[in-house]
C-alpha cells in the first residue's frame, strides 16, 4: 500500500533529488517542423502540456505567449510561438477533443494561447482536479511533484526571457522537465487510482497553501 500525503512543506524539498528530464529535447520554429512534430504527436494518445511567457517587471505592461511545450515519455517538443505564431497544425492538435492534453492551471494556458490566436482547445486534463480528486491538496506542480515522486524541480528558469533568440540549456531542459512532469504526474495518478493501492496521509492540516504552479 502506498502513502500518499495531502499536502507536502516546501522545505521537505530542499534535500530531494533534482528532477530531470532524459528525452530528447526538439526546438520548434518555423512551420514546417511545427507540421512534423505534431505529426508524431499525433501517434501518442496522452501528452503532457505547458508554456511559458516572457515576465514582465513593469506594471500594465505584458508579453504574449512566447512557447508551447508538448511532450510525451521520451521527447519533449518546445514550439517557440514568439517565432512562428501558432500554426494551423497546433491550433488543430491543442481543438482535437481525442488526445488528451495534460497540464496544471490550465485555463491560464488558455489565456495565454488567446493571446496569440482564437482557438477553443479541446480534450485537456486538469491536474489540479485529477490529484484534488484523490486527496492531494497542493495546487503548484513544484510540490505535487515532489509529493509523489520525491524529487525536486527546480523553479529558477521560471522568470527567464523566453523570447530570447536562442534558448539557454537550463530554459530547455527547464520547459522539458514541466510538460513532462505533467504527463509522469498523470499516468502515476491514474494507476493509483485504477489499482486503489493507496492510502492518503493528512498532513499540514491546518495550513494553507500558497504556491504557485
Amino acid at each position: 500500500m502506498i502513502e500518499i500525503p495531502n499536502k507536502i512543506d516546501k522545505s521537505e524539498l530542499t534535500d530531494k533529488p533534482r528532477a530531470v528530464f532524459n528525452g530528447i529535447i526538439e526546438e520548434i520554429d518555423t512551420e514546417d517542423k511545427a507540421q512534423k512534430a505534431i505529426e508524431i504527436l499525433r501517434t501518442h494518445k496522452i501528452v503532457g502540456f505547458d508554456t511559458e511567457t516572457r515576465p514582465s517587471f513593469t506594471k500594465g505592461l505584458g508579453h504574449k505567449i512566447a512557447l508551447l511545450q508538448l511532450s510525451t515519455n521520451d521527447i519533449a517538443y518546445l514550439f517557440r510561438l514568439n517565432k512562428m505564431g501558432i500554426p494551423d497544425c497546433v491550433a488543430d492538435f491543442l481543438t482535437d477533443s481525442d488526445i488528451i492534453k495534460v497540464g496544471l492551471s490550465v485555463k491560464d494556458d488558455f489565456n495565454s494561447l488567446a493571446s496569440r490566436r482564437e482557438l477553443k482547445p479541446a480534450g485537456f486534463v486538469e491536474l489540479q482536479e485529477l490529484c484534488g480528486g484523490m486527496g492531494i491538496e497542493e495546487k503548484g506542480l513544484q510540490k505535487m511533484y515532489g509529493l509523489l515522486f520525491g524529487e525536486r524541480i527546480s523553479k529558477n528558469q521560471q522568470l527567464s526571457n523566453w523570447e530570447i533568440e536562442n534558448l539557454t540549456e537550463s530554459q530547455r531542459q527547464y520547459a522539458a522537465l514541466d510538460a513532462w512532469a505533467c504527463l509522469r504526474i498523470y499516468h502515476y495518478v491514474m494507476d493509483l487510482k485504477k489499482s486503489g493501492d493507496y492510502v492518503l496521509i493528512r498532513k499540514y492540516a491546518e495550513e494553507s497553501n500558497t504556491e504557485e504552479g
